[in-house]
């Protein structure tokens, strides 16, 4: 692996992601470590699979989708360097090798599965030609994601009134993708349809990605944000400061179960005590139409350091058992709808799930706008799953 600093800063152009999360660049793989943000912007540039995979294992790179291209392209960049009797003998390793970085996210073995079908079909081809489409395969997925991405947005901010604010958790922005975000992405289109709107984040913890990663996108995109602690989110909601949240997903399952960061269940369950819209931002390809429900999703147990020590600063007394998962599942019922590029999915989440994911609409899963009723009576549950309604005045200055 080789470093490359940042030395200048490309000019913007139309349809193009603000943050390069992840590119192929001369046969080599380069990715922006998010370990070091946002103190520093730094670019680190693979040579071989091994080097890619460490990367994903140790958050070099996050974020479902992200992970899902740097796996492709690692997979491209292992074909570069074998042999025709190495590959036939060291493909599915590799392959392996990849699944075992990250197994929540689902993005992650979709994209290996890809690249396994293209090598499929193409294994007989001589090895230039084999690892040119292999190395095409892999770009595609990285610009794929992009377009998904755009098309979710769209999709999403329909769904938000001017002059809301909108909480999120962790990150699900341009980081955790190729380049422009799922809840992110709903919230720069939401900016692009020239709608008015603020932000608050969660600091997320034990690994920061809110206040290290989102609140660093959020500021380099000039949209305003607060960044709080996760702790505060059921104050903010009781004052009347939130009137909506959006999160991404690492995988749902068929049901409308999302496993997301630890902590995402925690703000649902806010969210509905509150009467707030907890919208979930979800490229089809992060859906698991094969995993019925969510308490079948395997949760990533990480390194206890992560919560003993803040940048190696140690915080909590030596010895003490630490519990560490990556993620929880919040149950379908807690979700007001599932935001997808082919859509927006509404419960039930068993009909309308699979009619997104092979791209098709039904009544269930049609857009429908800002709301248009104003908070009742009615049980909190119902309340949880109707659109936004902006806040008076007067309960926004309460914050």
């Amino acid at each position: 692996m080789t470093l490359r600093k940042n030395t200048k800063t490309p000019k913007p152009r139309q349809r193009r992601a603000r943050v390069r999360t992840i590119e192929w660049t001369k046969g080599r793989v380069v990715m922006i470590d998010q370990r070091v943000l946002p103190v520093r912007e730094v670019y680190r540039v693979y040579s071989n699979y091994r080097e890619v995979a460490r990367a994903i294992k140790e958050m070099v790179i996050r974020g479902a989708p992200a992970i899902g291209v740097a796996a492709a392209m690692g997979i491209a960049l292992g074909v570069r360097t074998m042999k025709r009797d190495e590959l036939k003998r060291d493909f599915d390793r590799m392959c392996r090798h990849f699944a075992a970085t990250r197994p929540t996210a689902v993005n992650l073995f979709w994209a290996i599965e890809r690249m396994r079908r293209v090598y499929r079909d193409n294994q007989t081809r001589d090895i230039e030609t084999l690892r040119l489409v292999l190395e095409r395969e892999a770009r595609a997925i990285h610009e794929e994601d992009i377009s998904i991405n755009r098309s979710l947005g769209a999709h999403g901010q329909a769904l938000i009134p001017d002059r809301s604010t909108i909480l999120t958790h962790c990150n699900a922005g341009a980081l955790a993708t190729a380049g422009y975000g799922t809840a992110l992405g709903v919230i720069r289109a939401v900016g692009e349809a020239r709608k008015h709107v603020e932000v608050f984040c969660t600091e997320t913890r034990p690994y920061l990605q809110g206040a290290r990663l989102t609140a660093w996108e959020l500021k380099k995109d000039h949209i305003p944000a607060t960044l709080i602690t996760d702790s505060m989110v059921g104050h903010m909601m009781k004052s009347g400061a939130i009137d909506c949240v959006v999160v991404g997903t690492d995988r749902t399952a068929a049901n409308g179960d999302v496993a997301n960061k630890i902590g995402t269940y925690t703000v649902a369950v806010l969210a509905q005590r509150h009467g707030i819209p907890f919208y979930v931002a979800a490229p089809t390809s992060s859906i698991d139409l094969n995993c019925p429900r969510g308490d079948k999703i395997p949760i990533e147990e990480r390194d206890p350091r992560e919560v003993s020590h803040i940048f190696e600063h140690q915080i909590a007394p030596t010895g003490i058992k630490i519990e560490n998962p990556a993620f929880d599942v919040t149950p379908h019922d807690l979700v007001t709808a599932i935001i997808t590029e082919n859509g927006v999915a509404r419960a039930p989440y068993g009909r309308s799930l699979p009619r997104l994911v092979r791209g098709t609409s039904s009544r269930t899963t049609k857009t429908t706008g800002a709301a248009r009723s104003t908070r009742s009576t009615r049980s909190t549950r119902t309340r949880a799953k109707r659109e936004p309604t902006p806040r008076k005045k007067a309960s926004r200055r309460a914050r």
